[in-house]
């Protein structure tokens, strides 16, 4: 089968044309730019890269047409394909038919945290043994690409993305994915520019609950009110999970981490001390993650816990997210996915327990929500981990300004409060100013979920120069 896919760059959609190429398809793609390391990626893979959206680039009469949901109602090619009548459907539906029918999904489902845990899942059921496949938002370190297919009725852990998925289809993409399983990590309000209002957003997150069969399971971290919430309509196997010290009402987590010295944690399931496992990932967070994917790949999956734990040490984690970019002169850089203000908070608060030196905050809101005011006074707490605050313009321009989120407002509250905080006007300024404050000992986190104009490597270089 040939098929193409409008929109081929984006992360999701390279993964698919992955996919399809192992499955043994012939694939081609469209795209504005291939610029590395995709392009070269799917190159290496033998799709066809096509510039640009336009009527000729379906001259082969693909057999299936797969539009991204980066592509807007008016993208001429998408439009063309509908006008020669070719079949044409989402990613979702795309993945649906050709991988997960003949799979088991594994969803990992939540506000935050979702590409980590489908990471660690996924590596954590490879690395026993298990031929799982896996399709993921997001550059895995310990493997070659971002999707395998594995084998038939094995295994499948996808990350369950509550965003929409095409413009003719304005529905979640994981109200698609059949789950057999899922992980629930946290629910708050986000993707402001989808969903109109919270209750909105549980109704996603109600429906996708509601997809699970009776014989399947619901993994969900009991220290947050609306997940508990949504797990009580359950009609599955549900087992709360949480780490010593969660707010977790009045439910019992079945599954239960302990932090202990020396970054690790001593894992209790069902009441039992199940072993002691050295956390791969910095923060309170990610050692939750930890245990939601242990008690998904033991209990859903039937893999050998105590062979799981003693996977953990190998796992180095996800581009982007707590990534080191570098060292310059005793400075430390990370590079880090965080925009919501609870995710930035979990994220410098795991730095501030494991690093020395100051800690230094430089984030850019450019998310659809981020880039507004709806967490506007959210913001200034979530920096109370470091000990300096750098923030850069709102990534999006096309934003009102009485809607606009307020750097400058958030930099003065920090004061306020007694932190060091500067809103700058420039991506450029943001470097400058970041270089300028950092010395040996320091630990730089840079934060934001776009390019962010390459900040981190022009704040390495900047850190080089010895006017400095």
């Amino acid at each position: 089968m040939h098929v193409h896919l409008i929109g081929v760059a984006g992360t999701g959609m390279s993964a698919l044309g992955a996919l399809l190429v192992e499955g043994g398809h012939r694939v081609s793609g469209s795209d504005t730019a291939f610029d590395p390391p995709v392009g070269p990626y799917l190159q290496e893979l033998g799709i066809e890269c096509l510039a640009g959206w336009q009527s000729s680039n379906l001259d082969a009469d693909p057999d299936l047409v797969v539009v991204g949901n980066v592509c807007r109602r008016d993208n001429p090619e998408a439009q063309e394909a509908m006008t020669r009548g070719l079949r044409t459907v989402s990613m979702p539906a795309a993945l649906v038919e050709h991988v997960l029918s003949r799979r088991k999904p594994l969803v990992i489902a939540g506000t935050h945290g979702k590409t980590t845990t489908s990471t660690l899942l996924a590596y954590l059921l490879r690395r026993v043994g298990t031929d799982a496949g896996y399709f993921i938002g997001g550059i895995a370190l310990n493997f070659d690409r971002s999707s395998r297919l594995g084998s038939e009725g094995a295994p499948f852990v996808i990350e369950g993305d509550e965003y929409d998925s095409a413009f003719f289809e304005k529905t979640p993409k994981f109200w698609s994915y059949q789950p057999a399983a899922a992980i629930l990590t946290s629910i708050e309000y986000d993707h402001i520019d989808v969903f109109p209002s919270l209750d909105a957003y549980l109704d996603a997150f109600r429906k996708f609950v509601a997809q699970l069969p009776a014989n399947g399971w619901l993994f969900a971290w009991a220290g947050d009110a609306l997940v508990r919430e949504v797990a009580s309509e359950a009609s599955c196997k549900v087992r709360f999970y949480a780490l010593d010290g969660d707010d977790c009402g009045d439910i019992q987590p079945m599954w239960l981490g302990m932090p202990a010295p020396g970054g690790t944690m001593d894992l209790f399931g069902g009441g039992s001390l199940c072993g002691r496992a050295n956390l791969p990932l910095l923060g309170r967070h990610n050692a939750r993650n930890t245990v939601a994917a242990l008690a998904m790949a033991s209990e859903a999956a039937g893999a050998p816990l105590d062979r799981l734990i003693a996977a953990l040490p190998g796992f180095r984690g996800t581009k982007r997210r707590q990534e080191l970019v570098g060292i310059t002169n005793g400075v430390h850089v990370y590079d880090d996915f965080a925009h919501h203000p609870t995710a930035v908070k979990e994220t410098l608060a795991g730095f501030r327990e494991s690093v020395g030196g100051r800690l230094i905050a430089v984030f850019e809101p450019r998310s659809a929500t981020a880039s507004r005011r709806l967490h506007q006074d959210a913001y200034p707490d979530a920096f109370a981990s470091a000990d300096v605050c750098i923030l850069a313009p709102v990534g999006r321009t096309e934003i009102p300004s009485e809607e606009m989120l307020d750097t400058e407002a958030i930099a003065e509250a920090i004061r306020r409060a007694g932190g060091q905080a500067r809103a700058c006007r420039s991506v450029e300024e943001v470097v400058e100013a970041t270089a300028a404050e950092a010395g040996p000992g320091d630990t730089i986190v840079v934060m934001s979920n776009g390019r962010f104009e390459d900040a981190p490597d022009r704040i390495l270089l900047a850190l080089m120069k010895p006017s400095r």
